[in-house]
């Protein structure tokens, strides 16, 4: 499965959440909301998730082994960190994947 587009759909600067992304696989498949945090050691995303009956939140979709974890990951963060960079000066903040 390959990741042919990503795009920064919301960006801000408060809070820790920095970013609202949508992944395109293999022209085929998008998966929305997937969230940039910033933690304590830097930037890490989120998958979808939502909140359940006793409060817990439960991813919605996910990657199912950690090499595919961390392919998307370092994707999705360096094109987030392109968009920081444009944002810098006077391009738009949402990047086309």
């Amino acid at each position: 499965m390959e990741i042919t587009s990503i795009t920064i759909r919301k960006m801000g600067s408060e809070g820790k959440m920095k970013a609202i992304v949508s992944v395109t696989f293999d022209d085929s498949f998008v998966v929305h909301d997937i969230k940039v945090i910033e933690g304590t050691n830097g930037y890490f995303i989120a998958m979808p998730s939502r909140k359940t009956l006793d409060g817990e939140f439960k991813d919605i979709v996910h990657p199912i082994n950690s090499a595919f974890r961390e392919k998307l990951s370092t994707e999705v963060l360096a094109k987030y960190k392109e968009a920081l960079e444009s944002a810098e000066g006077t391009e738009p903040v949402v990047q086309p994947g």
